[in-house]
């Protein structure tokens, strides 16, 4: 299935689009709530400007990751950078709500086929042994990508709240360039007429072991996006910190995610596999939750938050890694699932970790501890299910 491409070249070429494309996410990050704000909104309507994006994630990341097995990557790719250069655009234009709505769902929707085809692309140019760290480093790209973006965001915010939309249509824009005249396409025809009328596997990924692999997904990005959503009020709460200190805190738990998904996931999954390290990431994440619940100044905000932040960070890559080694059907449809589960816990997880906070500014925090153990009871269901399958086959 791969092509014979220059996998020292690719892959730095694949960590810049995707950096680029979470930059450009991250830069409308802090700006948006205000956006929104000045147009009309509510805050349940901006509760659904939110929630309408990673909708469209949920409902069509699975389509372009089939798609991408069909007719190739880099035309997935593109077309996926250049819906979501086109959302900022309209976003930044826009002077009534409805139009902000349809930029988002606009961006959702085509900007859903860049994570599962990149992903994708990956596994097509990398070996099995090395999987793992390809994985690792589009994750630290997305990482970085989250660290500069707000910042790029905040910064242009105060020429007014419509340039860090200008500014990430513009960084689209050139990824888009990028992946046009420099990226190499990595599937080939025969690749590519092999999927060809294939039916989607969607039933027979949710009805073998590799169910567990996407459900434990979706559990951990439940818990994360339930962290993410009530954290600042948390800290606040008990160690009294503000905005500008909780950015610094996000920024170095990103940037620890980063480095450790760069440079010790690839390490790790080639000298112990991608089943010990998945389970060393859930377990230090339910770590960091149980930290976070200790919180009470500025430093132990930062250092826990960190930890769970590297525990959680080299989780997904190796996920990808392993399903992509057990796909069948296309890595694109295997990684758009994976990826329309990860959406679905980001929809679920800030209301549910809103609820959860609302009774006790702890809970939120206790149901990642038990998310966790529950994500680790799945993966050893997969294990066991395989281990039948091959003694079976």
């Amino acid at each position: 299935m791969n092509v014979a491409l220059d996998i020292k070249k690719a892959l730095p070429i694949l960590f810049a689009i995707m950096f680029f494309v979470m930059v450009g996410f991250g830069i409308i990050i802090p700006v948006l709530p205000f956006y929104a704000e000045e147009i009309g909104a509510t805050p349940t309507e901006l509760g659904l400007l939110m929630a309408v994006y990673s909708l469209m994630q949920l409902l069509f990341a699975p389509m372009w990751g089939r798609i991408s097995d069909r007719i190739g990557r880099k035309p997935v790719i593109a077309l996926g950078i250049a819906g979501l250069a086109l959302s900022f655009f309209l976003m930044a234009l826009a002077t009534q709500l409805w139009m902000l709505f349809a930029a988002r769902i606009i961006g959702g929707f085509l900007s859903s086929a860049n994570m599962p085809t990149i992903m994708a692309y990956v596994a097509d140019i990398t070996s099995e042994e090395d999987r793992g760290k390809g994985m690792g480093i589009i994750g630290a790209a997305i990482g970085l990508g989250f660290v500069f973006g707000p910042a790029i965001g905040g910064v242009f915010s105060k020429t007014s709240l419509e340039m860090p939309f200008y500014i990430a249509g513009i960084s689209s824009l050139i990824t888009f360039l990028l992946v046009l005249f420099v990226l190499k396409e990595s599937l080939t025809e025969e690749a590519r007429g092999h999927h060809a009328g294939k039916r989607p596997p969607m039933r027979e990924a949710l009805n073998g072991p590799s169910a567990m692999l996407f459900f434990l997904q979706l559990f951990v990005s439940l818990s994360l996006s339930g962290l993410e959503a009530t954290f600042a009020y948390f800290a606040a709460d008990t160690a009294g910190l503000g905005t500008v200190e909780l950015g610094y805190i996000f920024m170095i738990m990103g940037l620890a995610g980063a480095i450790v998904q760069g440079g010790l996931v690839g390490r790790l999954t080639k000298k112990f596999g991608e089943p010990f390290v998945i389970q060393l990431g859930v377990a230090v994440s339910a770590l960091g939750f149980f930290l976070i619940l200790f919180v009470d100044d500025f430093l132990t905000a930062t250092i826990f938050l960190s930890i769970f932040g590297i525990g959680n960070g080299v989780i997904r890559p190796s996920v990808a890694a392993l399903l992509t080694k057990k796909a069948t059907a296309g890595y694109g449809s295997a990684t758009g699932l994976l990826s329309s589960f990860d959406s679905l816990g980001r929809i679920i997880g800030p209301p549910l970790g809103g609820w959860l906070f609302s009774i006790a500014i702890g809970l939120p925090y206790i149901s990642g501890i038990i998310l966790s153990v529950i994500a680790l009871i799945l993966f050893r269901v997969y294990v066991r299910q395989s281990k039948k399958l091959s003694s079976a086959a």
